[in-house]
This record gives structure tokens, C-alpha cells and sequence, in this order.
């Protein structure tokens, strides 16, 4: 979906009017870069914290609300699969983000084994390199950030880290921009989706089977090697939590590059700012994360019957918690909808909180910190291309951000 250029940039939500107010669902993000759905997410906060859709299903708005979800995960189950098939199917073990205590902390022990902080930091010139081998391909003074660097750079270390060929990188991006795009109420997408899921478990099964047979110091040979308290990871549990490496963790980096430059955009004083005092970058980028979340919301289901900020719910109702909804609370974030990179905002939920705080967070902000770098390197002066069009993921993608973001830039 595309947004005009005019209307783009004027995507600075803390000068855009509440505009929709008659809207009763979601406004869609392309209708205007997100100004309408962060009104009505603001409505929403002040009027009805607590909201029931059509479907029967519970949305929660503000910051305190969301907090205690996420933070008592008996009363508040991530496994959605299980509660909402009756008991019928459970997640694999690789799916962190759907696994309830005790299995949770076991597989996350498991999983951590091999995902380190040192093995993250330990990335730091890879990533360099892979990010300046990009730029370097950049011929032009306009160009595409998402095409050029924001969507190639996390499948290339993903799939560097995990130990599969670099050379089949247009796999992972294949899967990766499919899981973007089908449409699971389209009449193919159900079939669209097997397919996708079926072809990328049998890649990753067979990078198992073979690390299985002979040792490999990559991801997946870590993961297959991982054990705590005699017990390993299963073949299933290896190929789930490699799946969610690839997609979550790609999805996270690509769409926060872009909209730390489309963040960039409307002040665009930052970026001579940036390039002379590099010691704002990190706080630069969890402002970014604060206004812009990579991912609109998350999900629970209550356990049993309660309440949430006085209004019943029912045990296994699926809730919607929107995390951008949480980090624009006025409740919490002074003038929340001002980008203010040094305000005290250490209570931003964009990787979530409590046990499924998300483990990928740091390689997700290694990345933007050296990707930034090396732009703010190369280019003197960056702004949106005027003469271009953005696009925006779909609601029902459940991204906060771009598909597409034409820049045109200076060189040093």
C-alpha cells in the first residue's frame, strides 16, 4: 500500500491532528503513516482502555494495563496455540514467544546456551562488514533503504549465524517477505501459508540432520549441542526456534533501520547532530523504538476469568496488547508524542517485558547502531525522496513500518 509523498512527510504524529473519530477499528497505518491509528490509539487510552472488537476478541491500551499481563504470565498464558484449540495443539519449543513456565525457562536455558551476549557481540565486525559491503553497492544517490540494506543485512548474519550457505539468501528473504504478505483470509492464503511453512521446516531440518551427524560451531550446531539438566533440544525445537530467529529477527532489524531514518526525516537537524557527537546513537535508537515499535502488538489469554482495569474477561479470550499504544502513554511518557532521544524512557515495551522479553533485542540494536554508523559515515545529508512514493506494511501484518523507503542523500 502506497502513501503520498506529501502526506508522508508530514508523518510527524505529534503535529497530526486526531483525525477518524468515528472509527471503531484500527485505522489502517497507509491511510497516513500511522497519524490516524496513533489518534485513535490515544482515543482509545482516554476512553476505552479496555476494548472488545467484533470478533469477541480484548484489546488493552494503556502502559500499566500491559505491564501486568506480560508480567504474570500464570494468570496470562502466551500460548495461544494451545489455549485456542482446546487443548488440541501446543506449540514447539522453539517458539519462545508462545511458551508458558516451566517449559518456557527450560527452553529458553536451552536456547541461551547458544544465543550469548558475547556471541552477539562477538558479530560486531561481521556485521560491519556485511552493512559496508551493502553501501558500497549503492550507486546512486537515491535509493531504496529497505532494498538496499535494511531487509539484505539481517538475512545475511541470520543466516551466517545459523550456519547456513550466505548463497541462499534469497530463500530466507523469500520466506521472510512471504510471512509479510500472505493474507490468511484470502481463499489460497491458508494453502499459501502451508506451503511456506513446509518448505522453510525442511530446509531448516535438514541443516539439523546434518549437524547432527558431524559438529558444527554455528547456531544451529550450538543448539543441537545445548543441554540443561540431561535434557536437549529436539529436532522440532532446533528447526522452530531457527524459523523464529529468521522472521522475528528480521523482520525487528529491517523495519527498525527504517524508521530510524524515516525518524531521521522529520528533524532533520539529527542527522548533522548524529554525525558530529556518535555517543547519541543509542539513546537516538530507543527513542525510535519508543515512538515506533517494530511490532503493533502482542497477544495473551487469560487463564481464567478476570479483570483488567475494571472490565471483565473471560478465561481464554484472546487479548491484543498494542505495544505502541503502551509506549505513546501519556500516563508514563511526558509529551509522549514528541521524539525526545534523551528523555528517561527505560520503560518503553517495544522488545516487550518480563520472562519473553525478547531475546534477540540486542543483536537488533547492534545492528542499528552499526548500520547507523556507517551512514552517518558515508552521507553528509539524508531526506526522503520527494519524487518517490513510501509504502507501509498492512495492519493485519502487525508491523509498525515500511516496505518501502526511497531516500535521497549527499555523500560526504
Amino acid at each position: 500500500m502506497k502513501v503520498p509523498q506529501e502526506t508522508s512527510d508530514a508523518v510527524r504524529e505529534e503535529s497530526s491532528p486526531m483525525t477518524a473519530l468515528d472509527v471503531t477499528a484500527p485505522p489502517e497505518i497507509d491511510l497516513d503513516g500511522g497519524a490516524s491509528l496513533l489518534a485513535w490509539l490515544r482515543r482509545m487510552r482516554d476512553e476505552q482502555p479496555v476494548w472488545r472488537d467484533d470478533k469477541g476478541n480484548v484489546h488493552v491500551f494503556r502502559h500499566r494495563d500491559i505491564q501486568r499481563i506480560v508480567s504474570q504470565p500464570a494468570a496470562f498464558s502466551s500460548d495461544t496455540v494451545t489455549s485456542l484449540s482446546g487443548g488440541e495443539r501446543e506449540p514447539p519449543g522453539g517458539t519462545l514467544l508462545l511458551l508458558d513456565p516451566p517449559r518456557h525457562g527450560k527452553m529458553r536455558r536451552l536456547v541461551s546456551q547458544a544465543f550469548t551476549a558475547k556471541m552477539i557481540s562477538d558479530l560486531t565486525p561481521q556485521i560491519t562488514d556485511v552493512a559496508t559491503g551493502l553501501l558500497d553497492d549503492i550507486d546512486s544517490d537515491r535509493f531504496d533503504l529497505v532494498e538496499a540494506l535494511a531487509n539484505p543485512l539481517p538475512v545475511i548474519v541470520i543466516a551466517s549465524m545459523l550456519g547456513v550457505p550466505i548463497s541462499d539468501r534469497h530463500l530466507f528473504q523469500g520466506w521472510a517477505d512471504d510471512l509479510l504478505t500472505i493474507d490468511p483470509t484470502a481463499p489460497d492464503g491458508p494453502a499459501a501459508f502451508g506451503r511456506l511453512v513446509g518448505e522453510l521446516d525442511a530446509y531448516l531440518r535438514a541443516h539439523v540432520t546434518a549437524r547432527r551427524r558431524a559438529p558444527h560451531d554455528d547456531l544451529i550446531g550450538t543448539l543441537v549441542r545445548a543441554e540443561v539438566d540431561g535434557e536437549r533440544l529436539n529436532d522440532d525445537d532446533v528447526v522452530s526456534f531457527a524459523a523464529l530467529l529468521l522472521l522475528a529477527g528480521h523482520v525487528t532489524t529491517s523495519v527498525l533501520l527504517g524508521n530510524m531514518l524515516l525518524s531521521l526525516n522529520t528533524e532533520p537537524q539529527r542527522w548533522g547532530e548524529l554525525r558530529t557527537d556518535r555517543s547519541q546513537i543509542r539513546a537516538y535508537i530507543e527513542e525510535v523504538l519508543r515512538c515506533r515499535p517494530p511490532f503493533l502488538k502482542i497477544e495473551r489469554v487469560p487463564t481464567a476469568d478476570t479483570e483488567i482495569a475494571g472490565v471483565p474477561v473471560a478465561a481464554n479470550t484472546m487479548m491484543h496488547l498494542w505495544l505502541l499504544s503502551a509506549n505513546r502513554d501519556e500516563r508514563v511518557f511526558d509529551d509522549p508524542d514528541r521524539f525526545v532521544p534523551l528523555r528517561p524512557n527505560a520503560r518503553q515495551v517495544a522488545f516487550g517485558h518480563g520472562i519473553h522479553y525478547c531475546l534477540g533485542a540486542p543483536l537488533a540494536r547492534l545492528e542499528g547502531q552499526i548500520a547507523l554508523n556507517l551512514m552517518l559515515d558515508r552521507f553528509s545529508a539524508v531526506r526522503l525522496d520527494r519524487d518517490a512514493q513510501l509504502s507501509y506494511y498492512e495492519n493485519r501484518v502487525n508491523v509498525f513500518g515500511l516496505r518501502r523507503l526511497p531516500l535521497a542523500s549527499q555523500r560526504a
